[in-house]
């Protein structure tokens, strides 16, 4: 791929794309995105987070992406929006060195088996392997020493970076992004105990990801048992996350790294689970549910809202004696129901 040309943007032509009111000069030259700190006098910064105005008087930047409520303390031009944060979100793909159309052609070291199906302008890296019965869509880029095994499908706009596996049968939605390292489709962790050894359980379903998902690197998403895993559009998955089979992710929820997902879990539409979660097998989770970072949920969820669990660090001396009272609750609590009736009853 060729890098993103990004030479050539005015201060007023990034404006008008972004829809924001421009208070200052439009013809200034834009070559990149900094932060407030260290913006240069051809950079746009922003200011999405208030704990950032300190930084604001002195910034040396061209002109940044600010809220009204903020504009008048903005010593140099300003883009007035009701969201710096997705303003700058929307620039990065502008400025982005590396995020441009592919320009089509397969390396001579890939492998490309013979009735694979490309659209156009599709791109397949050194080594890479794409296996029978695969069809790529326009501008599937694969990059190198990816594996696309027998059957799987992948969408328009797609990329898989170096050494991604898409296994079996796999369908891959449009403008998906997977990270290097990353298994879609590997087998589920099945088997079954005769009292003395374990048997596989074949895993006969397969895995589908909608539109605009992202998967980060070393992240796995096993194949279903019986049915499909399934994970919606625009899931947003960081790297090293565990989704077992026949997981469901509703559409536009996001999991921070290191998640895992035991089997068949039904998380619901804009959910967001953070850094180090694990949700136990069989639950349901509905939509518009937040999960702080390292929490573990047992139980369904059928209330939106945000949830917690754990404990934060302390002094390890501390600890140990909240632990020894931790042991005590129970006992603690039938005392004090034991209390309450003899009051009742007096």
């Amino acid at each position: 791929m060729t890098p993103n040309d990004s030479s050539g943007f005015t201060l007023g032509a990034l404006a008008e794309r972004l829809g924001a009111r421009l208070q200052g000069d439009g013809s200034r030259p834009i070559d990149g995105l900094a932060t407030l700190k260290d913006a240069g006098p051809r950079d746009i910064a922003f200011l999405a987070n208030a704990a950032y105005l300190k930084d604001l008087a002195d910034t040396r930047a061209a002109a940044v992406l600010i809220q009204l409520e903020h504009a008048e303390a903005c010593p140099v031009a300003r883009l007035v929006l009701d969201n710096p944060y997705l303003a700058y979100a929307q620039l990065s793909q502008l400025f982005d060195p590396f995020l441009a159309r592919p320009t089509g052609g397969i390396h001579a070291s890939a492998v490309v088996a013979e009735d694979v199906r490309m659209g156009e302008n599709v791109e397949v890296g050194p080594n890479a392997v794409i296996e029978a019965g695969v069809v790529l869509g326009d501008e599937v880029v694969v990059g190198p020493g990816s594996v696309v095994e027998v059957g799987a499908r992948i969408g328009d706009g797609s990329r898989l970076h170096a050494n991604v596996t898409v296994c079996r049968g796999a369908v891959i939605g449009a403008r998906a992004i997977l990270h290097s390292g990353c298994v879609i489709g590997g087998d589920g962790f099945g088997f079954a105990h005769d009292g003395s050894r374990w048997h596989k359980i074949a895993q006969l379903g397969g895995v589908v990801l909608g539109d605009d998902v992202e998967v980060g690197s070393c992240s796995s998403i096993d194949r279903g048992a019986l049915d499909d895993t399934v994970i919606g559009n625009d899931v947003k998955i960081d790297s090293q996350v565990q989704i077992a089979h026949n997981v469901r992710i509703g559409d536009h929820s996001a999991l921070a790294g290191c998640v895992g997902i035991a089997g068949s879990t039904r998380v619901g539409r804009h959910c967001m689970l953070g850094g180090g979660v694990g949700l136990s097998g069989h639950l349901t989770i509905c939509d518009g549910v937040h999960v702080t970072g390292m929490s573990l949920v047992t139980n369904s969820i059928d209330t939106p809202g945000v949830y917690s669990s754990g404990t934060g660090a302390m002094p390890n001396a501390q600890w140990r004696r909240n632990a020894v009272r931790f042991k005590q609750l129970d006992d603690i609590a039938r005392r004090l129901a034991r209390l309450e009736k003899h009051e009742r009853d007096a």
